[in-house]
């Protein structure tokens, strides 16, 4: 499936790392191959493991990799499928127009962020399947979650954004930053392969006229524009357009998996993890019920699923260390659920609370007919408009490959939004609930306002209102970047150990209070190298 294993373009974003750090380097000796049993998968009913990673995404793949290159055997549960086998169409992911059982994870009709179009919905009925994305409905939101083995890598558009330094102590009070932007986010960028788009390329392909379009919008309304890194090849997306490779980007792949171009976690991070020979993986495993145990170890229960979502059989194993890395609601829900049934008492009353949406809106613009966005548009976002500092929002110069030219500009704002969400149990329904409601989003609103009014006074054009709904301007009904939920120094102490049970670590996006100011994914896996090398050094 890897279309470059070193997972680093000749045009990588930090200069001179080379892939990721060796053990030696990291922690001073060569580790020791496992055992068989160590890398046999799926999960045996009854087994012990060193380290037990609950999830596969950003925090669970640092993790995973981190405690094999020190000697640490390593079993990862992943609740969606391995997406390693291309199906009878010769591909393994279905592309954004053509969505079918692949696409979203037990649904029987899809559920797109952008649902509408010229006011019709678009959605259709899929057959019931444990697709790639999760869009997963609470009272008041849509959470767009990747489920797979690599976790949201496999959904996102790789937008690899650092934080500028002077917003980073609002988003992590209690982190150094000195450290951080030293040691951290250089080594996350290494390891995820993070790149940026050759500019003069970008000025000239027919694939990124949408985003030249944002570009001169922003600039002549006096808005920094910026170019933003990604994880894709762009090697690869060069020559897509020249014809000379399968089309992945260029063909309408990004919300449903991407098939070649990107650079997901399978092939940086995990890759990286299994070749240590200590990592096993179990797709399809769902954790139920984490315990304590006698002498300090931990029980945990697994229901092992069929691609219908049918519990085929249940697991009891037992483990040194476990890490919760499911994703933000994921492990969220998951603590709020074992603390309010009692299997693990001593969680705070913090568990569950500081949940936010990372201030995710969207919209679009109806363009005048001289600024056409263009038929071919790259599904893989490399631009934004930056108006943090006076008006509380970044937006992405978002595509809307839609195949045929729709003269719209398309965008997904990042906010400032204050407000944060609680986790609860009801135990009379047996299930966690979250209290976001839809008008929290009037903040998000307004700060993406502060671009978008100004450049559609600017310009003479006005919003497209036939995107989310009949006569529907704002996408406020979603996110795609869930945080918090077990807020780092509060549910946990400052690396993310869980207070009251020793040997219990969050090490994933549930920790961020909400808001990272930019898209999370780097600063998730920042955070997780720096807190994984803290366990490491003293809790190992």
């Amino acid at each position: 499936m890897s279309d470059n294993p070193s997972g680093i373009s000749r045009r990588g974003f930090i200069a001179g790392t080379g892939a990721l750090l060796g053990a030696a380097a990291l922690y001073g000796r060569e580790p020791a191959r496992a055992t068989p049993q160590a890398l046999a998968g799926p999960i045996a009913n009854g087994a012990s493991v060193a380290a037990l990673v609950i999830g596969t995404g950003y925090g669970g793949s640092v993790a995973a990799l981190r405690l094999a290159q020190a000697g640490v055997d390593v079993h990862m549960i992943e609740m969606g499928m391995a997406w390693d086998t291309p199906a009878s169409d010769g591909k393994i992911f279905c592309s954004v127009l053509e969505p079918d059982r692949r696409s979203y994870w037990l649904r029987t009709r899809t559920k797109a962020p952008l649902n509408y179009f010229l006011g019709f919905p678009i959605d259709r009925d899929i057959p019931r399947y444990t697709g790639v994305l999760d869009a997963e409905e609470f009272g008041g939101i849509t959470v767009y979650q990747g489920r797979g083995v690599g976790g949201g890598s496999l959904v996102n558009g790789g937008m690899a954004v650092t934080p500028k330094r002077e917003n980073f102590a609002a988003i992590l009070p209690t982190v150094n930053a000195d450290e951080m932007y030293n040691v951290y986010y250089p080594r996350a960028n290494a390891g995820l392969g993070v790149s940026t788009v050759d500019p003069a390329w970008f000025d000239s392909t027919e694939w990124y006229q949408f985003s030249r379009v944002g570009r001169k919008q922003a600039q002549r309304s006096g808005f920094p524009w910026v170019f933003v890194p990604d994880v894709y090849d762009w090697d690869y997306m060069e020559q897509e357009a020249a014809g000379t490779v399968t089309k992945s980007a260029l063909a309408g792949e990004i919300l449903y998996g991407n098939n070649h171009g990107k650079k997901s976690l399978q092939k940086t991070y995990l890759a990286q993890a299994r070749a240590t020979g200590r990592v096993a993986i179990s797709p399809l495993h769902k954790v139920t019920s984490v315990s304590p145990a006698s002498g300090g170890r931990y029980t945990v229960v697994i229901d092992q699923l069929d691609t219908n979502g049918d519990v085929t059989a249940t697991k009891t194993v037992t483990a040194d260390r476990v890490f919760f890395a499911a994703g933000s609601v994921g492990t969220s829900k998951l603590l709020v659920k074992l603390k309010g049934t009692g299997a693990l008492p001593n969680l705070n009353g913090e568990v569950g609370r500081g949940w936010g949406d990372n201030g995710n809106v969207m919209c679009g613009r109806a363009n005048h007919i001289w600024d056409p966005t263009g038929a071919h548009q790259s599904t893989i976002p490399c631009s934004g408009i930056d108006n943090w500092a006076a008006g509380g929002a970044f937006a992405e110069v978002a595509p809307l490959p839609t195949g045929i030219e729709t003269f719209a500009s398309f965008y997904l704002s990042i906010t400032k939004n204050p407000n944060r969400a609680q986790f609860t149990w009801n135990a009379g329904t047996g299930a966690v609930e979250l209290n976001w409601q839809t008008a929290w989003k009037q903040p998000s609103i307004d700060m993406a306002r502060t671009i978008f009014d100004k450049i559609n006074s600017k310009e003479g054009t006005i919003y497209r209102t036939d995107l989310f709904g009949v006569y529907k301007i704002w996408g406020d009904h979603l996110t795609y970047h869930p945080l918090g939920g077990a807020v780092l120094g509060r549910a946990t102490d400052n690396y993310g150990r869980l207070a009251g049970h020793p040997g219990l670590y969050v090490i994933d996006g549930a920790l961020i209070p909400g808001n990272t100011s930019v898209n999370p994914f780097v600063t998730i896996t920042a955070l997780a190298e720096r807190n994984i090398d803290k366990i490491i050094a003293t809790d190992l």
